[in-house]
């Protein structure tokens, strides 16, 4: 075991050792969630993520180098929904040649899995969700880094080094620890708990830690100089790769923990045969704006896409405020449910792209809302393939909904490129298991495959199998309109990021609301479900009770979602906005407030 060193201090800089930070300024820490100027902008999580995207288009990066350092230092200060240890999916406008392209990051099954990886042997039934969640089992092999390798390789200017320096400072200074973080912490203090490296770094003391006070992750400083210094081959191959390996492996269990974490399989010949792909976006015209998303393995792309389309064919701007939420509910309930019957992993099961993001199954799909009463769910899929026209349906089937939280960014530079980034270790704190002595949580990607098939008769798309890249809801989007950048906008929240994203677009383009106004607006969540997710405030709008009377149901939630958008305007000035409250609230600056 390596030597550890002290990874919890009180003390920062103009902090007196002892003293402890009152808990508002904690909280706050200069963050604001909107912010308007010129030069490039960023959006994130936290202060100190933004702050070093900020820094390194200041130095003269473009938003790919800028967003590698966005994206390793959430990997310090985000660290239960990012880092080395998961995966995502980057989309990117290059300014020169006007074209969005993609990279898809999603981890992957180890070749070694199969169909039954969630089936127990013993019974014949799937694993239970949280049993598979704490295992070797639910790791997949993560692409951040290759992802980040990939993006420079394509746009940047920098080194993977220099791009990772801001995150190698903040993981060895620390920074202070706010009441999110501590919430978190004590959120998921049970998971971490279990696991020894984990309990180490996270549960100082044994307990969370307290706000005020600065945390430190010197391991993954280390981790983060020894890829700086022999790049991304340490991780993919080399020594932090058969640490990695060893973990999944041999789940390292906390003394008297009251779990016993299955092995996986993944070998380092996984790691090395990774590859993170280029790829070509999704695309729809809405209203005249060009809507960039990500293509499967994700279905964020796809079923936003399509719910845009169902949508077209209504007039939402001059419909009454209840008729164009009802019509935006129904839209997203019936994209869920030809999601979940034909999205998967497009290397491995056919995805009819083309045809579910065609106008004409669109109106196939639209004709199936009654604008005087909600539709019960499940509803039946579409059949894309029809050439008939009309309403037709195939059987209706369950839907799935596992991943939980991530995180999302956007950030422009001066030449106009646009990055928006979508990455995740999938559940709040991963598998829960961090790599000991390298300071990173592993994810639990796997666990969004379906464990059984869910589709009755029909094939199910999201079964897994060696090499495959499980279905994700991510949503990283990117608006042109004649060919020129007008919104770049994506969120976390598991199966809800996509309808987030669809909401704040309808809500923008739609609704007439300012960009921060289409972030911060309540929020509902329908995914082919019996009852939609609605957040407090939605269901306090004087809208709801006419929801209700055409039969929309609602189960509240705290929140859904945690928007990142830039918006561009007139003169090169860039709206930068985040969440003023959800999670803490969101850190956006511009590089200058003035020309």
């Amino acid at each position: 075991m390596r030597r550890r060193r002290t990874l919890f201090v009180l003390l920062a800089v103009g902090v007196a050792a002892g003293t402890v930070v009152p808990a508002a300024q904690a909280q706050q820490g200069g963050k604001q969630p909107v912010a308007e100027g010129y030069g490039g902008a960023v959006v994130s999580d936290t202060v100190e993520s933004t702050q070093a995207g900020i820094d390194v288009l200041r130095k003269g990066g473009t938003a790919a180098d800028a967003a590698v350092a966005v994206a390793s230092t959430l990997g310090v200060t985000d660290p239960y929904v990012a880092g080395p240890g998961g995966g995502g999916y980057f989309v990117y406008y290059d300014a020169k040649t006007k074209r969005v392209s993609t990279i898809d990051g999603r981890e992957t099954t180890p070749a070694a899995d199969g169909s039954d990886m969630f089936v127990d042997p013993a019974t014949g039934k799937a694993y239970d969700f949280e049993t598979a969640v704490e295992s070797g089992r639910s790791v997949g092999v993560p692409g951040m880094l290759a992802t980040w390798q990939r993006a420079l390789q394509r746009w940047g200017k920098f080194s993977l080094a220099d791009n990772l320096k801001p995150a190698v400072q903040v993981a060895e200074h620390g920074f202070v620890v706010n009441p999110e973080f501590a919430a978190e912490t004590a959120s998921v203090k049970d998971k971490l708990s279990h696991f020894a490296p984990s309990a180490a770094l996270f549960l100082p003391g044994g307990d969370v830690p307290k706000v005020g006070s600065v945390f430190r992750n010197p391991d993954l400083a280390d981790t983060y100089r020894q890829i700086s210094r022999q790049g991304i081959g340490a991780f993919y191959g080399g020594a932090v790769g058969r640490d990695l390996v060893k973990t999944v492996q041999n789940p390292p269990l906390a003394k008297g923990a009251p779990i016993k974490p299955m092995s996986g399989p993944m070998q380092l010949s996984d790691l090395r045969a990774y590859r993170a792909l280029d790829g070509s976006p999704t695309r729809v015209n809405y209203r005249g704006y060009d809507v960039y998303g990500m293509a499967p393995s994700s279905s964020g792309g796809i079923t936003v896409g399509e719910s845009l389309n169902i949508l077209g064919n209504y007039n939402l701007s001059t419909m009454d405020r209840t008729q164009a939420l009802h019509h935006y509910l129904e839209a997203s309930r019936l994209a869920f449910a030809d999601r979940n019957r034909y999205i998967g992993d497009s290397r491995y099961v056919k995805v009819p792209q083309q045809q579910l993001l065609s106008k004409q199954f669109a109106a196939t799909r639209a004709c199936q809302i009654d604008p005087n009463k909600a539709g019960q769910s499940p509803v039946a899929p579409g059949d894309p393939y029809s050439h008939n026209g009309g309403c037709t349906t195939a059987p209706a089937a369950s839907s799935d909904s596992n991943e939980q939280h991530t995180n999302h960014f956007v950030v422009s530079d001066k030449w106009g490129n646009i990055v928006s980034y979508t990455n995740t270790i999938e559940q709040l704190a991963g598998s829960g298991i961090t790599v000991d002595g390298r300071g990173f949580l592993l994810n639990n990607e796997l666990t969004d495959f379906n464990f059984t098939p869910t589709q009755g008769t029909a094939p199910d798309p999201n079964l897994p199998a060696g090499g495959k890249r499980p279905r994700s809801s991510m949503s990283p989007t990117i608006v042109l309109k004649d060919g020129k950048p007008v919104l770049a906008v994506g969120s976390p929240g598991g199966a809800t990021i996509i309808t987030t994203v669809l909401q704040v677009l309808v809500n923008r383009l739609d609704l007439g609301m300012s960009l921060p106004d289409a972030i911060a607006a309540p929020r509902a969540s329908q995914r082919n479900a019996k009852t939609s997710d609605a957040e407090p405030a939605f269901l306090a709008l004087p809208t709801t009770k006419g929801l209700e009377a055409l039969g929309q149901s609602f189960s509240q939630v705290s929140s859904i979602g945690v928007a990142a958008g830039l918006e561009f305007k007139p003169g090169g000035k860039i709206l930068a906005a985040g969440e003023p409250v959800r999670r803490g609230g969101t850190s956006a600056m511009v590089i200058s407030t003035h020309r």
